[in-house]
Parts: C-alpha cells; sequence; structure tokens
C-alpha cells in the first residue's frame, strides 16, 4: 500500500467515526448505545495504530 493510498483510507475511517458520533447523540439508541461505543473505541485504536504505521510526512524536506 503506498503512502496516498493509506492517508485515503485514513480519511475515510476519520470520516465514519463522525458518523458513528453523531448516530451516538441520537436520544432514542437504546441498547445499540453500547455497541456505537464499542465501535468507535476500535475505531479510534484503529486510527492511532494506523498513524503509527504510516506517520505523517514533514511538509519540507
Amino acid at each position: 500500500m503506498d503512502r496516498q493510498t493509506a492517508q485515503t483510507w485514513l480519511t475515510t475511517l476519520e470520516t465514519k467515526r463522525d458518523l458513528l458520533v453523531r448516530l451516538l447523540e441520537q436520544p432514542d439508541l437504546g441498547t445499540l448505545r453500547i455497541d456505537v461505543n464499542q465501535a468507535l473505541e476500535e475505531l479510534d485504536d484503529l486510527i492511532v495504530e494506523f498513524q503509527r504505521t504510516f506517520p505523517p510526512e514533514p511538509l519540507f524536506s
């Protein structure tokens, strides 16, 4: 996987995370709230690991 593909993938994950956060704000979520919280935690872990694996490139070399 090249760096650009990896960055595109990370951006997609971050967008999906925002959708989960908005879903969590719904008052009628019921017990599904537990699953959404778990998904957010796992997605956050995945994003952190991804950023460790593909650290941002410096703007100037």
